[in-house]
């Protein structure tokens, strides 16, 4: 269990943005050296910062309307039970696609919307998938050489591959020629 002692030791976790009004009642509880501030309460923690992503040893994101949320000061809420252990050698993360948005990211295999089918991967190969799948996405250029009818199926069968097998890219365009 996470609380305001131990939540900053090598988590991950996922903040709600707040609008500043939800917050104007809470005093600052702690302000770190890079100036976030961190307001505990009995539940989670506000978090007021301008930088999200990697904080020391934690990967901790903003879920906003905002697609890049750093550079302007935001404020964050996450529940104690919204922290997940996080290192850079453990299985803990998947991949997840947004087709429509064209939109990849991770997430921790403690999510409760982890439905098992993904593969778990450490912090760098995930990143190395999430790379791959980004290109497969933004561009057209490796499928010049390749045989198909519908270049969306086939991102599509390629990614859920790369999402759910172990099998490596090279392989899967291989079994495509």
């Amino acid at each position: 269990m996470y609380n305001k002692n131990n939540f900053h030791k090598y988590t991950f976790c996922e903040f709600i943005e707040i609008e500043p009004n939800k917050i104007s009642k809470i005093k600052t509880s702690y302000k770190s050296k890079s100036g976030s501030e961190y307001c505990f309460t009995e539940e989670g923690v506000y978090r007021i910062s301008n930088h999200w992503g990697r904080a020391a040893n934690c990967r901790w994101r903003l879920i906003s309307e905002i697609k890049n949320p750093n550079q302007k000061e935001r404020i964050g809420y996450a529940k104690w039970t919204d922290f997940y252990p996080n290192n850079e050698t453990e299985n803990f993360f998947y991949v997840e696609v947004n087709f429509d948005t064209k939109e990849v990211t991770f997430q921790h295999k403690n999510n409760p919307n982890f439905d098992e089918k993904a593969v778990l991967r450490n912090a760098s190969e995930t990143a190395k998938i999430i790379r791959q799948i980004k290109e497969i996405l933004e561009s057209d250029a490796w499928a010049k050489y390749l045989d198909y009818n519908d270049l969306e199926e086939l991102r599509r069968d390629i990614i859920q591959k790369l999402i759910t097998t172990n099998i490596p890219l090279q392989t899967i365009k291989k079994e495509l020629y």
